[in-house]
C-alpha cells in the first residue's frame, strides 16, 4: 500500500511546482507589460527565464538538499554555512549563463570576465541573490504548509491504523479454545443441574463485557483487571480436577493504579495454555500483584512438562512488549525467565502515566 501512496504523493509536488513557478513567472511578465516597449520588454522576457530556470534549481536545492539534511537535523550551522555557499554559487552561475548563453542572442555588448562576475559580490547579491531568495521564500514557505498537511494526514491515518490493529488485538487475547471450552463446561453444569451453572455465566458475561467495552480503552484499573482474571480462573478451572491444577494467588492493592486492558489476562492465559492445557500432569500457577504510589507489579509463573514451544510463547510475549513501550516507552521492566520446568513473567509499571 505504500508505493501507490509515494507515487501519488510525488506527482502531487510535481503538479505544485508546475503551478507554482509558471504562476510566479506570469505574475513577474504581467507586472512588467505595460512598463517597457515592445523590444525592450522581449529582452525582460529572456533574461525573466534565465532567472525563473535559477530560481527552480535554487529552491529545490534549498529545500530538499539544504533544509532537509541540515536545518531538519537541527544542524543549524551547517545550514547557514552551505546556504551562503550555495546561493554564491547558483548566482555566479546564473549570471555566467546569461552573459555567455543568453545575452549573445540579442546584444553586442561586451562580456564580463569571469574574475568580475566571481568578484562582484554587491552586483550579484541585489541582481541574482535577492531574486533567488524571494523565489525560494515563496516556495519553502508553501512546501512547509504542505509538509504540515501532510503530517498531520499521515499522523491522523496512523492513529486509525493503530486503532484498528489494537482493535483485533484486544479481540484477539482470549482464544475461541477458552469460549468454546467454557460453553461446554456449562452445558455440562446445566445438564447436571449444578448451582454453579448461572454463577459461569454471569462470570462468562463479565469477562466477554470487559474485552469488549473496557478492553478497548487505554487504561483499566488494576483491581478491575484482578476481578476479570479471578473470573477467568474459575472458569478455566472448571476443566481440571484438584489434583491437576494449584493456583496460588495473591494480591496486595495499596494504590488505585492503571495498566493498559488485558495485559495481566493476557499473561494469565498463556500460563494456563502452556502448563495445564499441554498437560495432564499437576500445574501450579503462582500470581503476585501489588501496587503502591510509585509502581504496579504483576508477577505470574506456571509449572510445565516437557519442551516449551518457544516461538508460539514468544510471539505473544512480543506483543506484550509492544504493547508496553507504546503505553510506556521505555519506562518499564519485563523480565522473562524459564529453568526447571517453571515459566515466570514480570512487569514493573509506573503508578502515573500521561
Amino acid at each position: 500500500m505504500a508505493k501507490p501512496y509515494s507515487k501519488i504523493h510525488i506527482r502531487q509536488h510535481l503538479y505544485f511546482q508546475l503551478f507554482f513557478w509558471a504562476a510566479l513567472f506570469l505574475f513577474g511578465v504581467a507586472r512588467t507589460y505595460d512598463e517597457y516597449s515592445e523590444d525592450i520588454f522581449k529582452e525582460l522576457i529572456i533574461y525573466n527565464v534565465c532567472h525563473w530556470i535559477f530560481q527552480i534549481m535554487g529552491a529545490n536545492w534549498i529545500y530538499y538538499v539544504l533544509i532537509r539534511r541540515f536545518s531538519d537535523r537541527k544542524k543549524y550551522l551547517e545550514f547557514v554555512v552551505y546556504l551562503v555557499i550555495s546561493l554564491y554559487f547558483i548566482s555566479v552561475i546564473n549570471r555566467i549563463f546569461i552573459v555567455y548563453l543568453a545575452e549573445p542572442f540579442f546584444t553586442d555588448l561586451p562580456k564580463d570576465s569571469i574574475i568580475s562576475i566571481l568578484t562582484d559580490t554587491k552586483y550579484l547579491l541585489f541582481h541574482y541573490t535577492f531574486p533567488i531568495i524571494s523565489g525560494a521564500f515563496i516556495f519553502i514557505a508553501i512546501m512547509f504548509i504542505l509538509r504540515y498537511k501532510d503530517e498531520k494526514e499521515h499522523t491522523v491515518r496512523l492513529q486509525k491504523e493503530k486503532t484498528e490493529l489494537e482493535l483485533q488485538f484486544l479481540k484477539s487475547q482470549l482464544h475461541p479454545h477458552f469460549l468454546f471450552n467454557t460453553l461446554n463446561n456449562i452445558y455440562s453444569l446445566s445438564v447436571s443441574q449444578s448451582d454453579m451453572t448461572s454463577q459461569s455465566i454471569s462470570q462468562l458475561s463479565d469477562i466477554l463485557d470487559y474485552i469488549l467495552y473496557k478492553g478497548q480503552k487505554k487504561w483499566v484499573s488494576v483491581s478491575d483487571e484482578m476481578a476479570i482474571i479471578d473470573h477467568y480462573i474459575s472458569l478455566e478451572s472448571l476443566r481440571y480436577h484438584d489434583e491437576r491444577l494449584k493456583i496460588n494467588k495473591q494480591v496486595t492493592i495499596h494504590s488505585a493504579n492503571d495498566i493498559p486492558p488485558l495485559l495481566y489476562l493476557t499473561l494469565v492465559e498463556n500460563a494456563f495454555k502452556h502448563g495445564a492445557g499441554k498437560s495432564s500432569a499437576m500445574t501450579e500457577i503462582k500470581i503476585e500483584t501489588e501496587t503502591n504510589s510509585q509502581y504496579s507489579v504483576f508477577k505470574i509463573e506456571n509449572t510445565y512438562i516437557g519442551n516449551q514451544n518457544r516461538n508460539e510463547r514468544g510471539i505473544g510475549l512480543q506483543n506484550i512488549r509492544k504493547q508496553l513501550r507504546h503505553h510506556y516507552h521505555e519506562n518499564f521492566d519485563f523480565r522473562v525467565s524459564q529453568e526447571n520446568n517453571i515459566f515466570k513473567v514480570e512487569i514493573i509499571t509506573p503508578s502515573h502515566h500521561d
